[in-house]
């Protein structure tokens, strides 16, 4: 309890408190387009304001889950983007899925640092609700696609990444954006 009292002195009324204290809020959701991982999920499909990352195998599904997420946001009135690392978007496939692509905003960034400063700024724009980045392993820094092929670039990605998600977090909170 003394702890507690120096942290409101020191950081103002509200800087910690108890769960219980506040009613609980409902966070928005876009559904993926599966009734079973919705229910999973346990709040209805994908946090808004949130970024969540797919993870797994090559040829899992990553993409399409995501492409299907878009579908179902588009069937609400969502504006959507894909930052399209990867070079690897099919458009035909897409549309199969439920995406309408006339509306689809797209991106095929050269660089990592250009795909991330793209999503950065769609998200800023408060314009968009949900941003697709494929895939964090295509988001290859500057320095390493303008370097030899032999050269060491120990760390350039993740530096890349934590810089880029301490950007930009805040800001997909503030625009109620799914990242």
């Amino acid at each position: 309890a003394a702890a507690l009292g120096q942290i409101e002195r020191q950081f103002g009324k509200g800087a910690v408190m108890r769960m219980g204290d506040h009613d609980r809020q409902a966070i928005p959701a876009i559904s993926t387009g599966s009734l079973g991982l919705d229910v999973a999920l346990g709040i209805g499909g994908l946090p808004k304001g949130r970024i969540v990352e797919i993870y797994g195998p090559e040829s899992s599904g990553k993409t399409t889950l995501t492409l299907s997420v878009i579908a179902q946001a588009q069937k609400n009135g969502a504006t959507c983007a894909f930052v399209d690392a990867e070079h690897a978007l099919d458009p035909e496939y897409a549309g199969k899925l439920g995406v309408n692509v006339d509306d689809l905003l797209v991106s095929q960034p050269d660089t990592g640092e250009q795909a991330l400063e793209i999503t950065d700024m769609l998200v800023r724009s408060n314009a968009i609700d949900v941003i697709v980045v494929d895939s964090v392993a295509a988001l290859v820094p500057k320095a390493e696609i303008e370097g030899e092929m032999g050269d060491m670039h120990v760390g350039l990605q993740a530096r890349l990444m934590s810089q880029a998600l301490r950007k930009i977090t805040g800001n997909i909170k503030n625009a109620n954006c799914l990242v």
